[in-house]
């Protein structure tokens, strides 16, 4: 028998008053059997995934838009989104016959941008990032006096996704920690308020990755911060400053965050996939890759845990990508720089002393000069112990070697292009760059560059998301340090400088 919920907190109220099931599905709550036998907990998942639009988002938007007067909607309506958002709202101005404009960024993939339009709703490309396509929705909404539908800081938004909580209380109402992804922090806001309103005592963990994790610092600080850098793996999250009622709101009603890595977040879609057979996004893996690493760390056993599953708009493009990392995201691959000496037999000593029977993904070698040669290698681990051990391993047979297997530069590039250096390469530095998939994007960085700058290395691999990673060398002269500096700043392409990086050292 379902819990009866009383209606006395205005919140709580709004919530049950909330339109969302014209359109939204109550989703399952189901358990995940083998992420709870690998953890120790009973873990249960939340299947956003399965509404209308694949995700969450439906319930904010179609709640806000169904609230909208009569003049409101015969004016329209307007939002920015690079995805999930846009879709809600496309998807609910069809159903109530509202004009709608979505701004989305030129760098939408293309699953994104028909998505949309398969519901009707005039697309407009601007800017390479969501807030810049935001900042232009905002404008013309103020010019065309259309009416603004944010993507999370709006009461009615919240009050939407505050439908989750109300469905996990009537289906699991002795659950202990319930985990949900954060961006902006509409979501969360929604669903612990809610929670906490008639089930103070579980706890709510927000989850957000480790280069996107805008809402944690904001809360430690006391203040909206702003993030120079966004990463954009879950991009679904991408969001550099929270929103001014979503910030109170989680520091009130939220317990606990926990940050997670791509690496992570790849081994959770992984998780996810075996125990339902189904592929999520990287944003609607987020939860379940915090509720691994919170429980873990907590050492929590026996309790039941909530993740949700916010999203499954997955780009087929990025699969290989996501079962790269996947590896290295369950402690299952390890990755080394290894010198050994460059003489007849050297190979095959290393191999017999060090490979053994061990399961190898991964070997790159190619000879460097005639003293010493680097194996760039992948070998199958089980755990962070097994990891620790073959390092012993290598230490104690006298072997040089570089752990690489936290690298990002590693990873992304080093572990494709095993080469050796250039002889004809001077005053070479290196620049690990987030490119905007759009057209132009390498003739603008071509364009702004100095004649007397020399290209000595460039890589790049599509992973089918909104950012292109690149991996360029260049010969500056000393003298032009200045003007490099200059060329940086006016490109405002984000970057890392890769020079002094041991994986660029050893193998390029």
């Amino acid at each position: 028998m379902r819990p009866k919920l009383p209606t006395t907190n205005p919140f709580v109220r709004q919530v049950l008053s909330s339109r969302v099931y014209d359109v939204a599905q109550h989703t399952p709550l189901d358990f995940a059997k083998n992420l709870s036998k690998a953890c120790g907990n009973s873990i249960y998942l939340k299947r956003e995934d399965l509404q209308p639009i694949f995700s969450f988002k439906i319930r904010g938007a179609y709640n806000k838009i169904s609230h909208l007067s009569a003049k409101q909607r015969q004016k329209g309506i307007i939002c920015a989104s690079a995805g999930n958002h846009a879709q809600g709202v496309a998807f609910s101005a069809q159903k109530l016959k509202i004009p709608a404009i979505i701004v989305m960024p030129r760098t939408t993939a293309e699953i994104k941008l028909n998505a949309v339009k398969q519901y009707g709703a005039k697309i407009i490309l601007k800017g390479d990032t969501y807030t810049e396509a935001a900042d232009y929705s905002l404008r013309l909404a103020k010019k065309m006096g259309k009416v603004f539908i944010h993507a999370f800081d709006d009461p009615l938004i919240i009050a939407g996704q505050g439908t989750i909580g109300h469905e996990l209380i009537q289906d699991c109402p002795e659950m202990d920690y319930v985990f949900v992804p954060i961006g902006g922090g509409g979501l969360i806001s929604g669903i612990a308020r809610f929670i906490k309103a008639l089930r103070p005592g579980v706890s709510i963990i927000g989850v957000e990755p480790e280069d996107s994790d805008a809402m944690s610092r904001s809360v430690s600080t006391g203040r909206r911060i702003r993030l120079k850098k966004v990463g954009t793996f879950a991009d679904g999250v991408a969001v550099s400053q929270v929103g001014r009622l979503t910030l109170p709101l989680t520091r009130r009603f939220v317990d606990d965050f926990v940050t997670v890595s791509t690496d992570e977040i790849c081994s959770a879609m992984k998780n996810i996939y075996e125990d339902t057979r189904t592929l999520v996004e990287p944003t609607g893996a987020l939860a379940v890759a915090g509720l691994k690493k919170y429980s873990l760390n907590r050492k929590l056993k026996g309790k039941r845990l909530v993740a949700i599953n916010t999203g499954a708009n997955m780009n087929f493009d990025r699969l290989q990508f996501v079962a790269e990392r996947t590896l290295t995201g369950e402690k299952k691959e390890a990755l080394f720089a290894i010198t050994i000496e460059e003489k007849p037999g050297a190979l095959k000593d290393f191999c017999r002393r060090i490979i053994k029977d061990r399961n190898i993904t991964e070997f790159n070698y190619r000879i460097m000069d005639r003293t010493a040669a680097h194996i760039f290698v992948g070998i199958g681990v089980n755990n962070e112990e097994a990891r620790e051990k073959f390092c012993r391993l290598l230490k104690k047979q006298g072997f040089h070697f570089k752990d690489l297997t936290d690298n990002e530069l590693a990873k992304n590039h080093i572990r494709h292009m095993v080469g050796g250096r250039s002889r004809e390469a001077k005053n070479e530095v290196l620049y690990r760059f987030q490119f905007p998939e759009r057209p132009k994007a390498l003739a603008n960085f071509l364009n702004k560059m100095s004649a007397s700058w020399n290209i000595s290395l460039f890589h790049y691999r599509s992973h089918g998301s909104d950012f292109g990673r690149v991996l360029v060398g260049l010969e500056i002269p000393k003298e032009d340090s200045k003007k490099f500096h200059h060329f940086l700043k006016l490109l405002n392409y984000s970057y890392t400088v890769e020079t002094s990086n041991p994986a660029y050292q050893l193998f390029l």
